[in-house]
This record gives structure tokens, sequence and C-alpha cells, in this order.
């Protein structure tokens, strides 16, 4: 089997992860972190939402609601929001400006395919900024892509940097991926993989990521903080909705197909195809 050694394209995946959206009780607290902590920039702002992202694309959505519930760890939704750096010198620049401004880290690992930090939003969001290795790295003898959550070498990784300076979440950086909390991992193996027809690439005890085009993953669930939840409270703040980009207009319909013969409702309109999962995650299709 002849694997590529060079980096992974995002833009070339049947289906990759677009907008995020997310429901938050201070809108203006929230922002500010994502943009000061990550560097992204605010796009629009209207009736309570910001679009927040690099210079011309959207990146994570914010609606403002102080009459939402706090978020509730034990929910299924929102496991974190995987900001992918371009390379790994971006990756070690940022770790430089969050460690000098004392930005708290909840994490780090080596995942083989992945380098990776971990943070929280002021509500309680979680947040992935990491890089990937080469795709000849992520597989095993026999091709299978090989995922771990090992200690991270910081200081490998910031020789990297080359002594240049973070300045703005950089041009294509990415929603990488997203980790959802599930309440059940059969239940997201069926919306996920039989019905927007992504592949699992890799199995954790209690968790499925699901890759397309042979990307390690652009989403995920588990069932570590969640197991048997139920559909999220709609009043409640966190993750809202998951734009996902189709490469081919064709798998939109067949999609919607595969929703409807499942019994699962989908809604087509000018911004796409719409369908939730079982837990109440809006999952928007577009090309």
């Amino acid at each position: 089997m002849t694997i590529a050694t060079d980096f992974f394209d995002m833009n070339a995946a049947p289906l990759r992860i677009g907008t995020v959206r997310l429901k938050v009780r201070d809108l203006e607290t929230v922002s500010a972190f994502y943009q000061t902590v990550l560097g992204l920039h605010p796009l629009e702002s209207h009736d309570h939402r910001i679009t927040l992202g690099t210079s011309g694309t959207p990146l994570l959505e914010l609606v403002g609601d102080p009459n939402l519930a706090p978020l509730d760890p034990r929910e299924a939704g929102l496991f974190h929001t995987a900001f992918l750096m371009p390379t790994r010198a971006d990756l070690a620049r940022w770790v430089a400006y969050v460690a000098a401004a004392r930005v708290p880290l909840q994490g780090a690992s080596d995942h083989i395919v992945s380098e990776a930090l971990y943070l929280a939003d002021p509500e309680g969001n979680g947040i992935e900024v990491y890089a990937d290795r080469p795709v000849s790295a992520w597989h095993g003898e026999s091709g299978e892509i090989r995922m771990s959550t090992d200690p991270l070498d910081a200081q490998d990784l910031m020789q990297s940097a080359e002594g240049t300076a973070w300045s703005d979440f950089p041009e294509g950086g990415s929603v990488g991926h997203v980790h959802l909390q599930v309440g059940d991992t059969a239940a997201a193996d069926r919306f996920y993989r039989d019905v927007l027809g992504l592949d699992i690439a890799a199995r954790y005890p209690g968790a499925s990521f699901y890759g397309s085009g042979g990307y390690h993953h652009q989403l995920a669930g588990n069932v570590w903080n969640s197991r048997r939840a139920g559909k999220r409270p709609e009043d409640m703040a966190g993750l809202d909705a998951v734009e996902i980009v189709v490469r081919d207009a064709e798998t939109i319909p067949a999609i919607a197909a595969r929703a409807d013969g499942a019994g699962i409702e989908s809604i087509k309109d000018t911004g796409g195809l719409t369908l939730h999962d079982p837990w109440g995650t809006a999952i928007t299709l577009k090309t």
C-alpha cells in the first residue's frame, strides 16, 4: 500500500467542517476570548450574533442570549471545537503566545496523527488547537489509522517556531474537526456513518472517530461525560449547529434519501440541507 507523504488537503475531502455555531450567555465576553486567545477576527455582527474567522473565512458563529441555562457538561453536545493550524510552526507560535499570556490550558497530547493542546472558553465550551503530522505518520503496517493519547513533547514543538512570534489565527487555518459528546456511540454511528456517509476512521473505548477522504476525523462522538444522555435542552448554552461543506453537490440528495429512509426529518432551503442528530445538534450540509 502506498501512502502519500504530504499533508492532508482538507479541501479535497468529500465532507469537511465549515462553521460551528455556539449559543452563549455572555456574547461580549465569549467573543472577546476567541479574538484575544485564538486571534479570530469579527466578520459580521447583527441581532445578538457575531461571526468570527480569518479575513475571508468564517469559522465560528456565536449567538448571544443571557436567558440561556448554563452549559451542563454531562449533556450531549460539544466536547471541543478543534482549530487546525496550517503548520507545526504556527502551533508553536500560538503555544508561546498563550504561555506568555498565562492562558490556562487543560491538557496537551501527542495523538500520532497530530499534536494538540486543550482549553475552554469562558462558558466551558471545549477547544482544541492542533497541527497535523504528515499523512505518512498516521498509518500502521496494515494501513489503519493509528491514534493515541501520549504526552506532548512541548520543548521539541516550541523549537519549530524558529524565533518568530504569533500574531493572528493564520490564513489557511480551519476548524479541522468537531468532537461531540453523545449519549450512545451506536446511535452516533447510525447517524454519522450510515446517514451522513462518513467512515469510521478509528475507535477508542467509548468513542468513534468519523473521517472523510482518508482524514483521521472531521467529526467524533464520545460518551465519556454523557453516557445515556438524551436530547439536549433547547434553552441551554452550548453547541447549536455544525456546518459541513460538501465537495460534490450530488452528495446532498443522497444524504437526504438516507435520512428519509431512517425516519430523520431534513429541511432543504437555499442554505443547504439541515437535519438534526439524535441529541438535537443541527447539521447543515452545503456545497
